[in-house]
């Protein structure tokens, strides 16, 4: 019989798209292997690892909700419950080893799979590790980390710094300019500004955008804008009838929107710090100030460090956004400057690195 292993977590694409580049690196090496996800119910990963092509089972959890807590007060039923359909998983699909990638569901599955002595590997995406990714990497086998420096969190000898897993679309992309602008029925000699607030899309960055999508049409400049689900509606309703606007809530292709970008306006989630790496975009950062530990803030500076990215604060992107935008587009040596800058820091091959230390290890 061959190898078996779960991979759990998911909630956003920053963690659900590394678990799926980590499942197709592992079956590179061993296309026998059977692999298991278990994710959130309701959550993303339901829809978009079925989609990839592997089973996905849904567990009945939430994460703790700091803006409401009242909200909390089922937490404690929702864990236990948890537990309980993990130790249903288990004894069904016995696994070798679990796999998590952060998000609700990595922490009752690999919890309960150290609990029964089974190999266990972590992988944190920020630079500033999750509470449970903590409580976890005390007893797993491995822990993979997208950064280095990451001995404040985790036992430094069981470390190794692999960076981010992408989708191989985006690693492996040989998609032209030229494609990306087709894709999205723009416009070959203008500029293009990508939009993008992570997979859940930014408040604030649809609302800076939506005040001055006049103002950056009027220089000269094109959007592609993926809002997220709860700003769709206005958005589309903005690029209505108007040819330098695309709008939808996600964007499937991100290669062509990589490819078709001259610059970018984004959140500063761990993924989405390494795909413009990878991408080599010039970058102006809005972090997300409610991240835990405002860990995006700390992934942002990485890059603004090494001039290899602009940052703006989540409460001045209303004032600001715009103005530097504009000011950015204009500036072809500073584009080329933060271009050089930015494809140092590019790892592509993560996905085949945690691949192989996990196979090692089982």
């Amino acid at each position: 019989m061959g190898k078996r292993i779960i991979i759990a977590g998911g909630g956003t694409g920053g963690h659900v798209f590394p678990a799926i580049a980590i499942a197709g690196a592992l079956k590179k090496l061993d296309a026998d292997l059977e692999i298991l996800f278990v994710g959130a119910k309701g959550r993303m990963e339901m829809e978009k690892v079925p989609q990839a092509g592997y089973k996905i089972e849904g567990l009945d959890i939430a994460g703790f909700n700091r803006s409401s807590l009242i909200k909390n007060f089922g937490l404690p039923f929702k864990l236990i419950k948890s537990f309980w359909q993990v130790r249903r998983i288990f004894r069904q699909f016995k696994p070798d080893a679990a796999v998590g990638v952060g998000g609700y569901s990595s922490f009752p599955v690999v919890r309960f799979a150290q609990a029964k002595g089974i190999k266990t590997f972590i992988h944190e995406s920020n630079s500033f590790a999750g509470k449970s990714n903590v409580m976890l990497g005390k007893k797993a086998t491995m822990i993979f980390t997208g950064t280095a420096g990451m001995e404040k969190f985790f036992p430094a000898d069981k470390i190794m710094v692999t960076g981010n897993p992408m989708r191989p679309q985006i690693t492996g992309s040989g998609i032209t300019r030229n494609e990306g602008i087709k894709f999205f029925s723009l416009d070959e000699s203008k500029k293009t500004v990508l939009v993008v607030g992570g997979s859940l899309g930014a408040q604030s960055i649809n609302e800076a955008i939506d005040a001055g999508l006049e103002k950056l049409v009027d220089a000269g400049l094109q959007l592609i804008w993926q809002s997220g689900k709860p700003y769709a509606a206005r958005a589309k309703k903005r690029a209505q009838g108007n040819p330098s606007v695309w709008a939808n809530d996600f964007i499937t292709g991100m290669e062509y929107a990589y490819a078709a970008t001259d610059l970018v306006v984004a959140r500063a989630g761990a993924m989405t710090v390494a795909e413009l790496c990878v991408a080599k975009k010039p970058v102006l950062f809005v972090p997300y100030p409610f991240a835990a530990e405002d860990h995006q803030t700390v992934n942002s500076m990485q890059l603004v460090k090494r001039n290899a990215a602009l940052i703006v604060k989540d409460s001045e992107a209303k004032d600001k956004l715009i103005f530097m935008t504009i000011e950015l587009a204009k500036d072809d040596v500073k584009q080329q400057e933060m271009k050089k800058n930015i494809s140092m820091l590019a790892i592509t091959n993560a996905d085949e690195r945690i691949a192989e230390e996990i196979m090692k290890a089982i």
